[in-house]
Parts: structure tokens; C-alpha cells; sequence
């Protein structure tokens, strides 16, 4: 039979992650209600724009202290669809995603804050080509039900910053170096 203090330390440790648990909300990416678009400036032509159709996303909030607040969220660089369909391989070369190599792109709250604002700005770290950076990512945050929340954002990066659009295409003549991340995101409570 274990010591009586062995049992204590293995309550009192159990205790501690259920209250984790407990003071701790999750909410989980709706995929086939949320899109993540982007869009590349382009001087005297369309622009690039395109929509992952494979993205995943959590959120999880803090309820007791408010301040310990994450969300992540990825997208499946080859899911996407583009208005310039004939120069998809092109955008998956090393020239512009290296999609074989970095296949997948992501954006990291890491910590916030949240005291049910509707309009939040957070310092994210954007992941794109093995290369991170921090970014500002304004978010517009609509309470839909008591267990569904909508999510609009939008973040602005540099394109050359991440190695996108190399050789001849660096030149900000063809390609603005400004690039757009705009979400619509549905997430439910889990």
C-alpha cells in the first residue's frame, strides 16, 4: 500500500489539472464555415488573390485570469485556389511558398488578453518559409450564439521580408512588397 503522503501529493496534483481544465474555454475552427484569403498587390494587372481551402484552427481562452489567451491557426499552402490558376506551380516553386519544403504556413497568438472586446489587436508571429516574424493582427470579434463566435481579421506582412517572390519577382515594380491575410472565422465552443 503507497504512503499516505504519496496519495495526498497524487490528489492535490490531479486537483490542480482538473481546475486547469475547468478555468480554461477551447474553441475549435468550424473549416467549412471559415476561410483564410490572401491577396498580393500587382502593379497594371489583377492582383493575386487566392483562398486556402485546408485550414485548422484553436483558440483557448483563459476565463479565470484573462490574460493567458492563444490561438493558433495553419493553412495548407497547396489547398489553395487563385485567380491566376495557370501560375499555381510557380506559387508552390521555391521562388515564391517552397510548398514541397514548407508546406505548411502559421500564425501564433501566443498570449493575450481578452475582456470580451469586439475589436482586439494582438502581436502575432507569422510563420511562412521557416522564417517567423512578429505582426500586428487586428480582429473583429462577433458573439453569434453562446457557443458559436465569428472572427474578422486582418494582417499585413511583408512579402520580400519572407523570401516571397525571389529572383525577378522581388522587384516591388511587378509585386507590391505589401501582402493581405484577411479571415472570416467561425469557431465553436468545445
Amino acid at each position: 500500500m503507497p504512503p499516505p503522503i504519496k496519495i495526498s501529493v497524487i490528489f492535490f496534483l490531479s486537483l490542480i489539472t482538473a481546475l486547469d481544465l475547468i478555468a480554461k474555454e477551447t474553441w475549435i475552427l468550424d473549416k467549412e464555415l471559415s476561410t483564410i484569403s490572401f491577396e498580393i498587390p500587382v502593379l497594371l494587372a489583377n492582383n493575386v488573390k487566392g483562398e486556402f481551402n485546408k485550414i485548422e484552427g484553436i483558440v483557448e481562452i483563459d476565463i479565470e485570469k484573462n490574460v493567458n489567451n492563444k490561438a493558433v491557426f495553419s493553412v495548407d499552402i497547396k489547398s489553395i485556389d487563385m485567380n491566376y490558376e495557370k501560375h499555381k506551380e510557380l506559387l508552390f516553386s521555391n521562388i515564391f511558398f517552397n510548398a514541397d519544403q514548407f508546406p505548411i504556413a502559421l500564425v501564433n497568438t501566443k498570449k493575450f488578453s481578452y475582456n470580451n472586446e469586439s475589436v482586439l489587436e494582438i502581436e502575432a508571429e507569422l510563420f511562412i518559409k521557416g522564417k517567423t516574424l512578429n505582426v500586428p493582427l487586428m480582429v473583429e470579434i462577433k458573439n453569434l450564439a453562446e457557443e458559436l463566435v465569428q472572427i474578422k481579421g486582418e494582417l499585413r506582412f511583408s512579402r520580400t521580408a519572407f523570401h516571397i517572390g525571389t529572383g525577378r519577382w522581388s522587384s516591388t515594380a511587378i509585386l507590391r512588397d505589401e501582402a493581405y491575410i484577411k479571415t472570416n472565422l467561425f469557431l465553436f465552443k468545445k
